[in-house]
């Protein structure tokens, strides 16, 4: 009745350990999706950063498909959009509801290139750099960039992936120390185990083994299980934001759950082995503490 009762006893402390696991390992998940999150926010904002070349009222058809070939063989240039004055002039009669032409006699507009730069070159100095070849051009007016508010965007996503790494750092400090914990306890509901094998001849090598294996999968475990719950809730808010899915994609969900998966094994078996060499390196009396 007495082992019987040991057993229930261990298994309870294993199951519990396993389930306060997965709960560190969600929140870990959760702070591993919300810094991609933010990264792959921060790229598509930086990438809809960029300049617009206002072509001069002169520039010919052969001046524009020049600048425009430019742009789309640049290796740092993400997207380009040409509204020739024509089409700017159709889409004025269409909000306006007036024809300037009629009014003016001749149209007002010019054509312009409306271009995005790729992430790694929204800053000011590389922005600076990309312009100058075309301002010296003839078929170009004038080049316009709002560098403040590149700078201003920049400053923003520095601070915020700041913030995010010093958080997702004292969270992971603060996880291992709470899984070390968990695990311990685990390790101590069998101390007297550890203590008499060791009693019997046993060396370290072989006590050791059928912990640190056996919570290795308790923490594969817990990493399945977090990665369940942490899938459960990426769809339910797709459900309730459908916008969701474009800013945690579930190529990048399969990265972080099996993360999940390797920091269970990994921490899971190194607090075992930590909590395992203390005990067999404990007196009998060192047991009740």
């Amino acid at each position: 009745m007495e082992k019987r009762h040991k057993g229930i006893s261990i298994l309870s402390a294993q199951i519990t350990a396993t389930i306060s696991v997965s709960l560190v390992l969600l929140l870990l998940g959760v702070i591993s999706v919300l810094g991609v999150s933010t990264h792959l926010i921060t790229t598509q904002i930086r990438e809809s950063m960029g300049f617009s070349i206002v072509m001069s009222d002169t520039a010919s058809p052969e001046q524009i498909a020049d600048i425009k070939r430019l742009c789309t063989e640049a290796p740092y240039i993400s997207s380009i959009k040409y509204v020739s004055k024509e089409d700017a002039l159709d889409q004025w009669r269409e909000e306006m509801g007036e024809d300037l032409l009629k009014v003016l006699e001749v149209n007002p507009f010019r054509g312009v290139f409306e271009i995005n730069v790729k992430a790694s070159y929204a800053n000011s100095d590389s922005i600076d750099s990309i312009i100058i070849p075309f301002r010296g051009m003839e078929s170009v007016d004038e080049v316009n960039v709002a560098m403040e508010m590149v700078d201003s965007i920049n400053d923003n996503v520095r601070s915020i992936t700041l913030v995010l790494s010093v958080i997702a750092i004292v969270l992971l400090f603060i996880s291992f120390a709470l899984i070390n914990n968990t695990v311990h306890l685990a390790v101590y509901a069998r101390r007297f185990t550890i203590h008499t094998m060791r009693l019997v001849g046993a060396t370290g090598a072989f006590i050791r083994k059928p912990f640190i294996t056996g919570n290795i999968i308790s923490g594969i475990l817990a990493g399945v299980v977090s990665g369940l719950l942490l899938s459960g809730l990426i769809i339910y808010l797709q459900h309730t934001s459908p916008d969701i899915i474009s800013v945690t994609p579930w190529d990048i969900m399969a990265i972080i759950i099996a993360g999940q998966i390797i920091v269970g094994m990994f921490i899971c078996g190194l607090a075992s082995l930590i909590a395992t060499n203390k005990y067999l390196r404990a007196d009998y009396d060192d047991m009740f503490k």
